[in-house]
């Protein structure tokens, strides 16, 4: 199993048992943002992850294949990494908010 079917996997199955989590309050359907919360952070981690690493690669090929050309890349290259830290950090601020309520 590769790498990326092996992580599909696992945030399929995050997403499954979150879910049961979820429903197994007896029907009220009032467990409280707390789970809501809880994915919301660690999803904005994983994909703020997966976007920071994906970034830093690019620019670094990009390096890596026309070394003159690195300081037209390192720019938007710390620019995109403000950006999606940015995200993650909204994401978390409104996941904080959402347990207060």
């Amino acid at each position: 199993m590769n790498n990326k079917l092996q992580t599909a996997v696992r945030v399929g199955s995050l997403f499954v048992l979150s879910t049961g989590l979820a429903f197994a309050d007896g029907g009220t359907g009032n467990m409280g943002p707390g789970i809501g919360a809880g994915l919301a952070v660690g999803l904005a981690a994983l994909g703020g992850g997966f976007g920071q690493g994906r970034t830093a690669s690019a620019a670094l090929e990009g390096m890596a294949r026309n070394p003159q050309a690195a300081g037209n890349l390192q720019t938007p290259m710390v620019l995109g990494l403000v950006f999606t830290e940015t995200l993650t950090l909204f994401a978390f601020a409104i996941a904080f908010l959402l347990q207060g309520k």
